[in-house]
């Protein structure tokens, strides 16, 4: 497959021939779809918590004697029944993380490009350099390029100055290669890729 190289101000830069093993397959959305599942549960914090009966501070003594109340029979206060006692069975700290297998998460990464591959979402640029590297300069030339939604991968290390200036720019999300993943690649409109990156990725799979 042959996609097109433009510079950061939107000019020809040539051609650039990818491999069909991960920009050309056929996208299968199952395969996404659980890679995604696995992203985001790997993700939740999963600190939610209540207090059990231990962790409530009120006295344990039974309130009143067993027969002759004409009440029924209790114990200590601390119980789930009375408002201010403790809960049964809620949630408690702990990991969301499931499994699954690098190679189904490699496939997912070949099928989340090939889909943007087939969507026409992937440009490539030539590199990620600017001289003047503030907020408003690149904003600018990500306007020439019609990116107000997008996903830019370099190569094994963004510039300081390129990071910083896309920080502020919304919806723009710059990432060296090692970063590039399933879910950030979908949850954008374009997916921009400079050479190095493309190179690290067939690299990569290779």
């Amino acid at each position: 497959m042959e996609l097109k190289v433009t510079t950061l101000d939107g000019k020809a830069a040539g051609s650039l021939t990818v491999s069909d093993t991960i920009f050309g397959l056929e996208p299968r959305t199952d395969i996404i779809h659980r890679c995604v599942v696995w992203q985001l549960a790997k993700r939740q914090s999963g600190t939610h918590a209540v207090k059990n009966r231990a962790d409530i501070n009120r006295t344990g003594k039974k309130l009143y004697r067993q027969k002759g109340t004409g009440s029924a029979r209790h114990g200590s206060a601390r119980v789930n029944l009375f408002r201010g006692g403790g809960r049964s069975f809620g949630p408690q700290p702990r990991s969301h993380a499931i499994g699954l297998p690098k190679k189904v998460r490699a496939l997912a990464l070949k099928h989340a490009l090939s889909a943007k591959a087939k969507d026409g979402g992937i440009i490539i640029i030539d590199a990620l350099t600017v001289k003047d590297a503030k907020t408003k300069a690149l904003r600018g030339r990500f306007a020439k390029l019609g990116l107000a939604n997008a996903l830019i991968i370099d190569g094994a290390e963004v510039a300081a100055d390129v990071r910083a200036a896309a920080r502020n720019i919304p919806n723009i999300d710059v990432l060296p290669v090692a970063g590039i993943n399933v879910y950030d690649i979908l949850r954008r409109q374009k997916l921009v890729l400079t050479r190095a990156a493309v190179d690290a990725l067939e690299a990569r799979f290779k």
